[in-house]
C-alpha cells in the first residue's frame, strides 16, 4: 500500500480508516496497523478534510480459528482450515 492508495481511496469517497482499510488492505500485512495506523490517518485527515480527532481506529480481528505459535515456527502441524 503507497500513499497514492490512500489518496485515491479518500478520493473515492472513503472518509473512514475501516473504510480505506477495506479497499486498501492497510493494516492487514505484518505491522498489522501498529506502523501505518498514524500515517494512515493523517493522509485521510489531510486527503479528505476529516478532522483527525474524528478518525477512529479499524476495528481489529482475530484469526477464525486459534493456531499456535508451533505452526508458525515450522516446528508443527498445519492450521486449521
Amino acid at each position: 500500500m503507497t500513499a497514492d492508495d490512500v489518496a485515491h481511496a479518500v478520493a473515492a469517497g472513503f472518509r473512514s480508516l475501516e473504510e480505506v482499510k477495506r479497499y486498501t488492505g492497510f493494516g492487514t500485512g505484518p505491522c498489522q496497523g501498529k506502523e501505518c495506523l498514524v500515517p494512515v490517518a493523517l493522509a485521510v485527515a489531510r486527503e479528505g478534510g476529516v478532522p483527525v480527532d474524528r478518525l477512529r481506529p479499524f476495528t481489529a480481528r482475530s484469526p477464525l480459528a486459534p493456531t499456535e505459535l508451533k505452526v508458525f515456527a515450522g516446528l508443527g502441524d498445519e492450521p486449521p482450515r
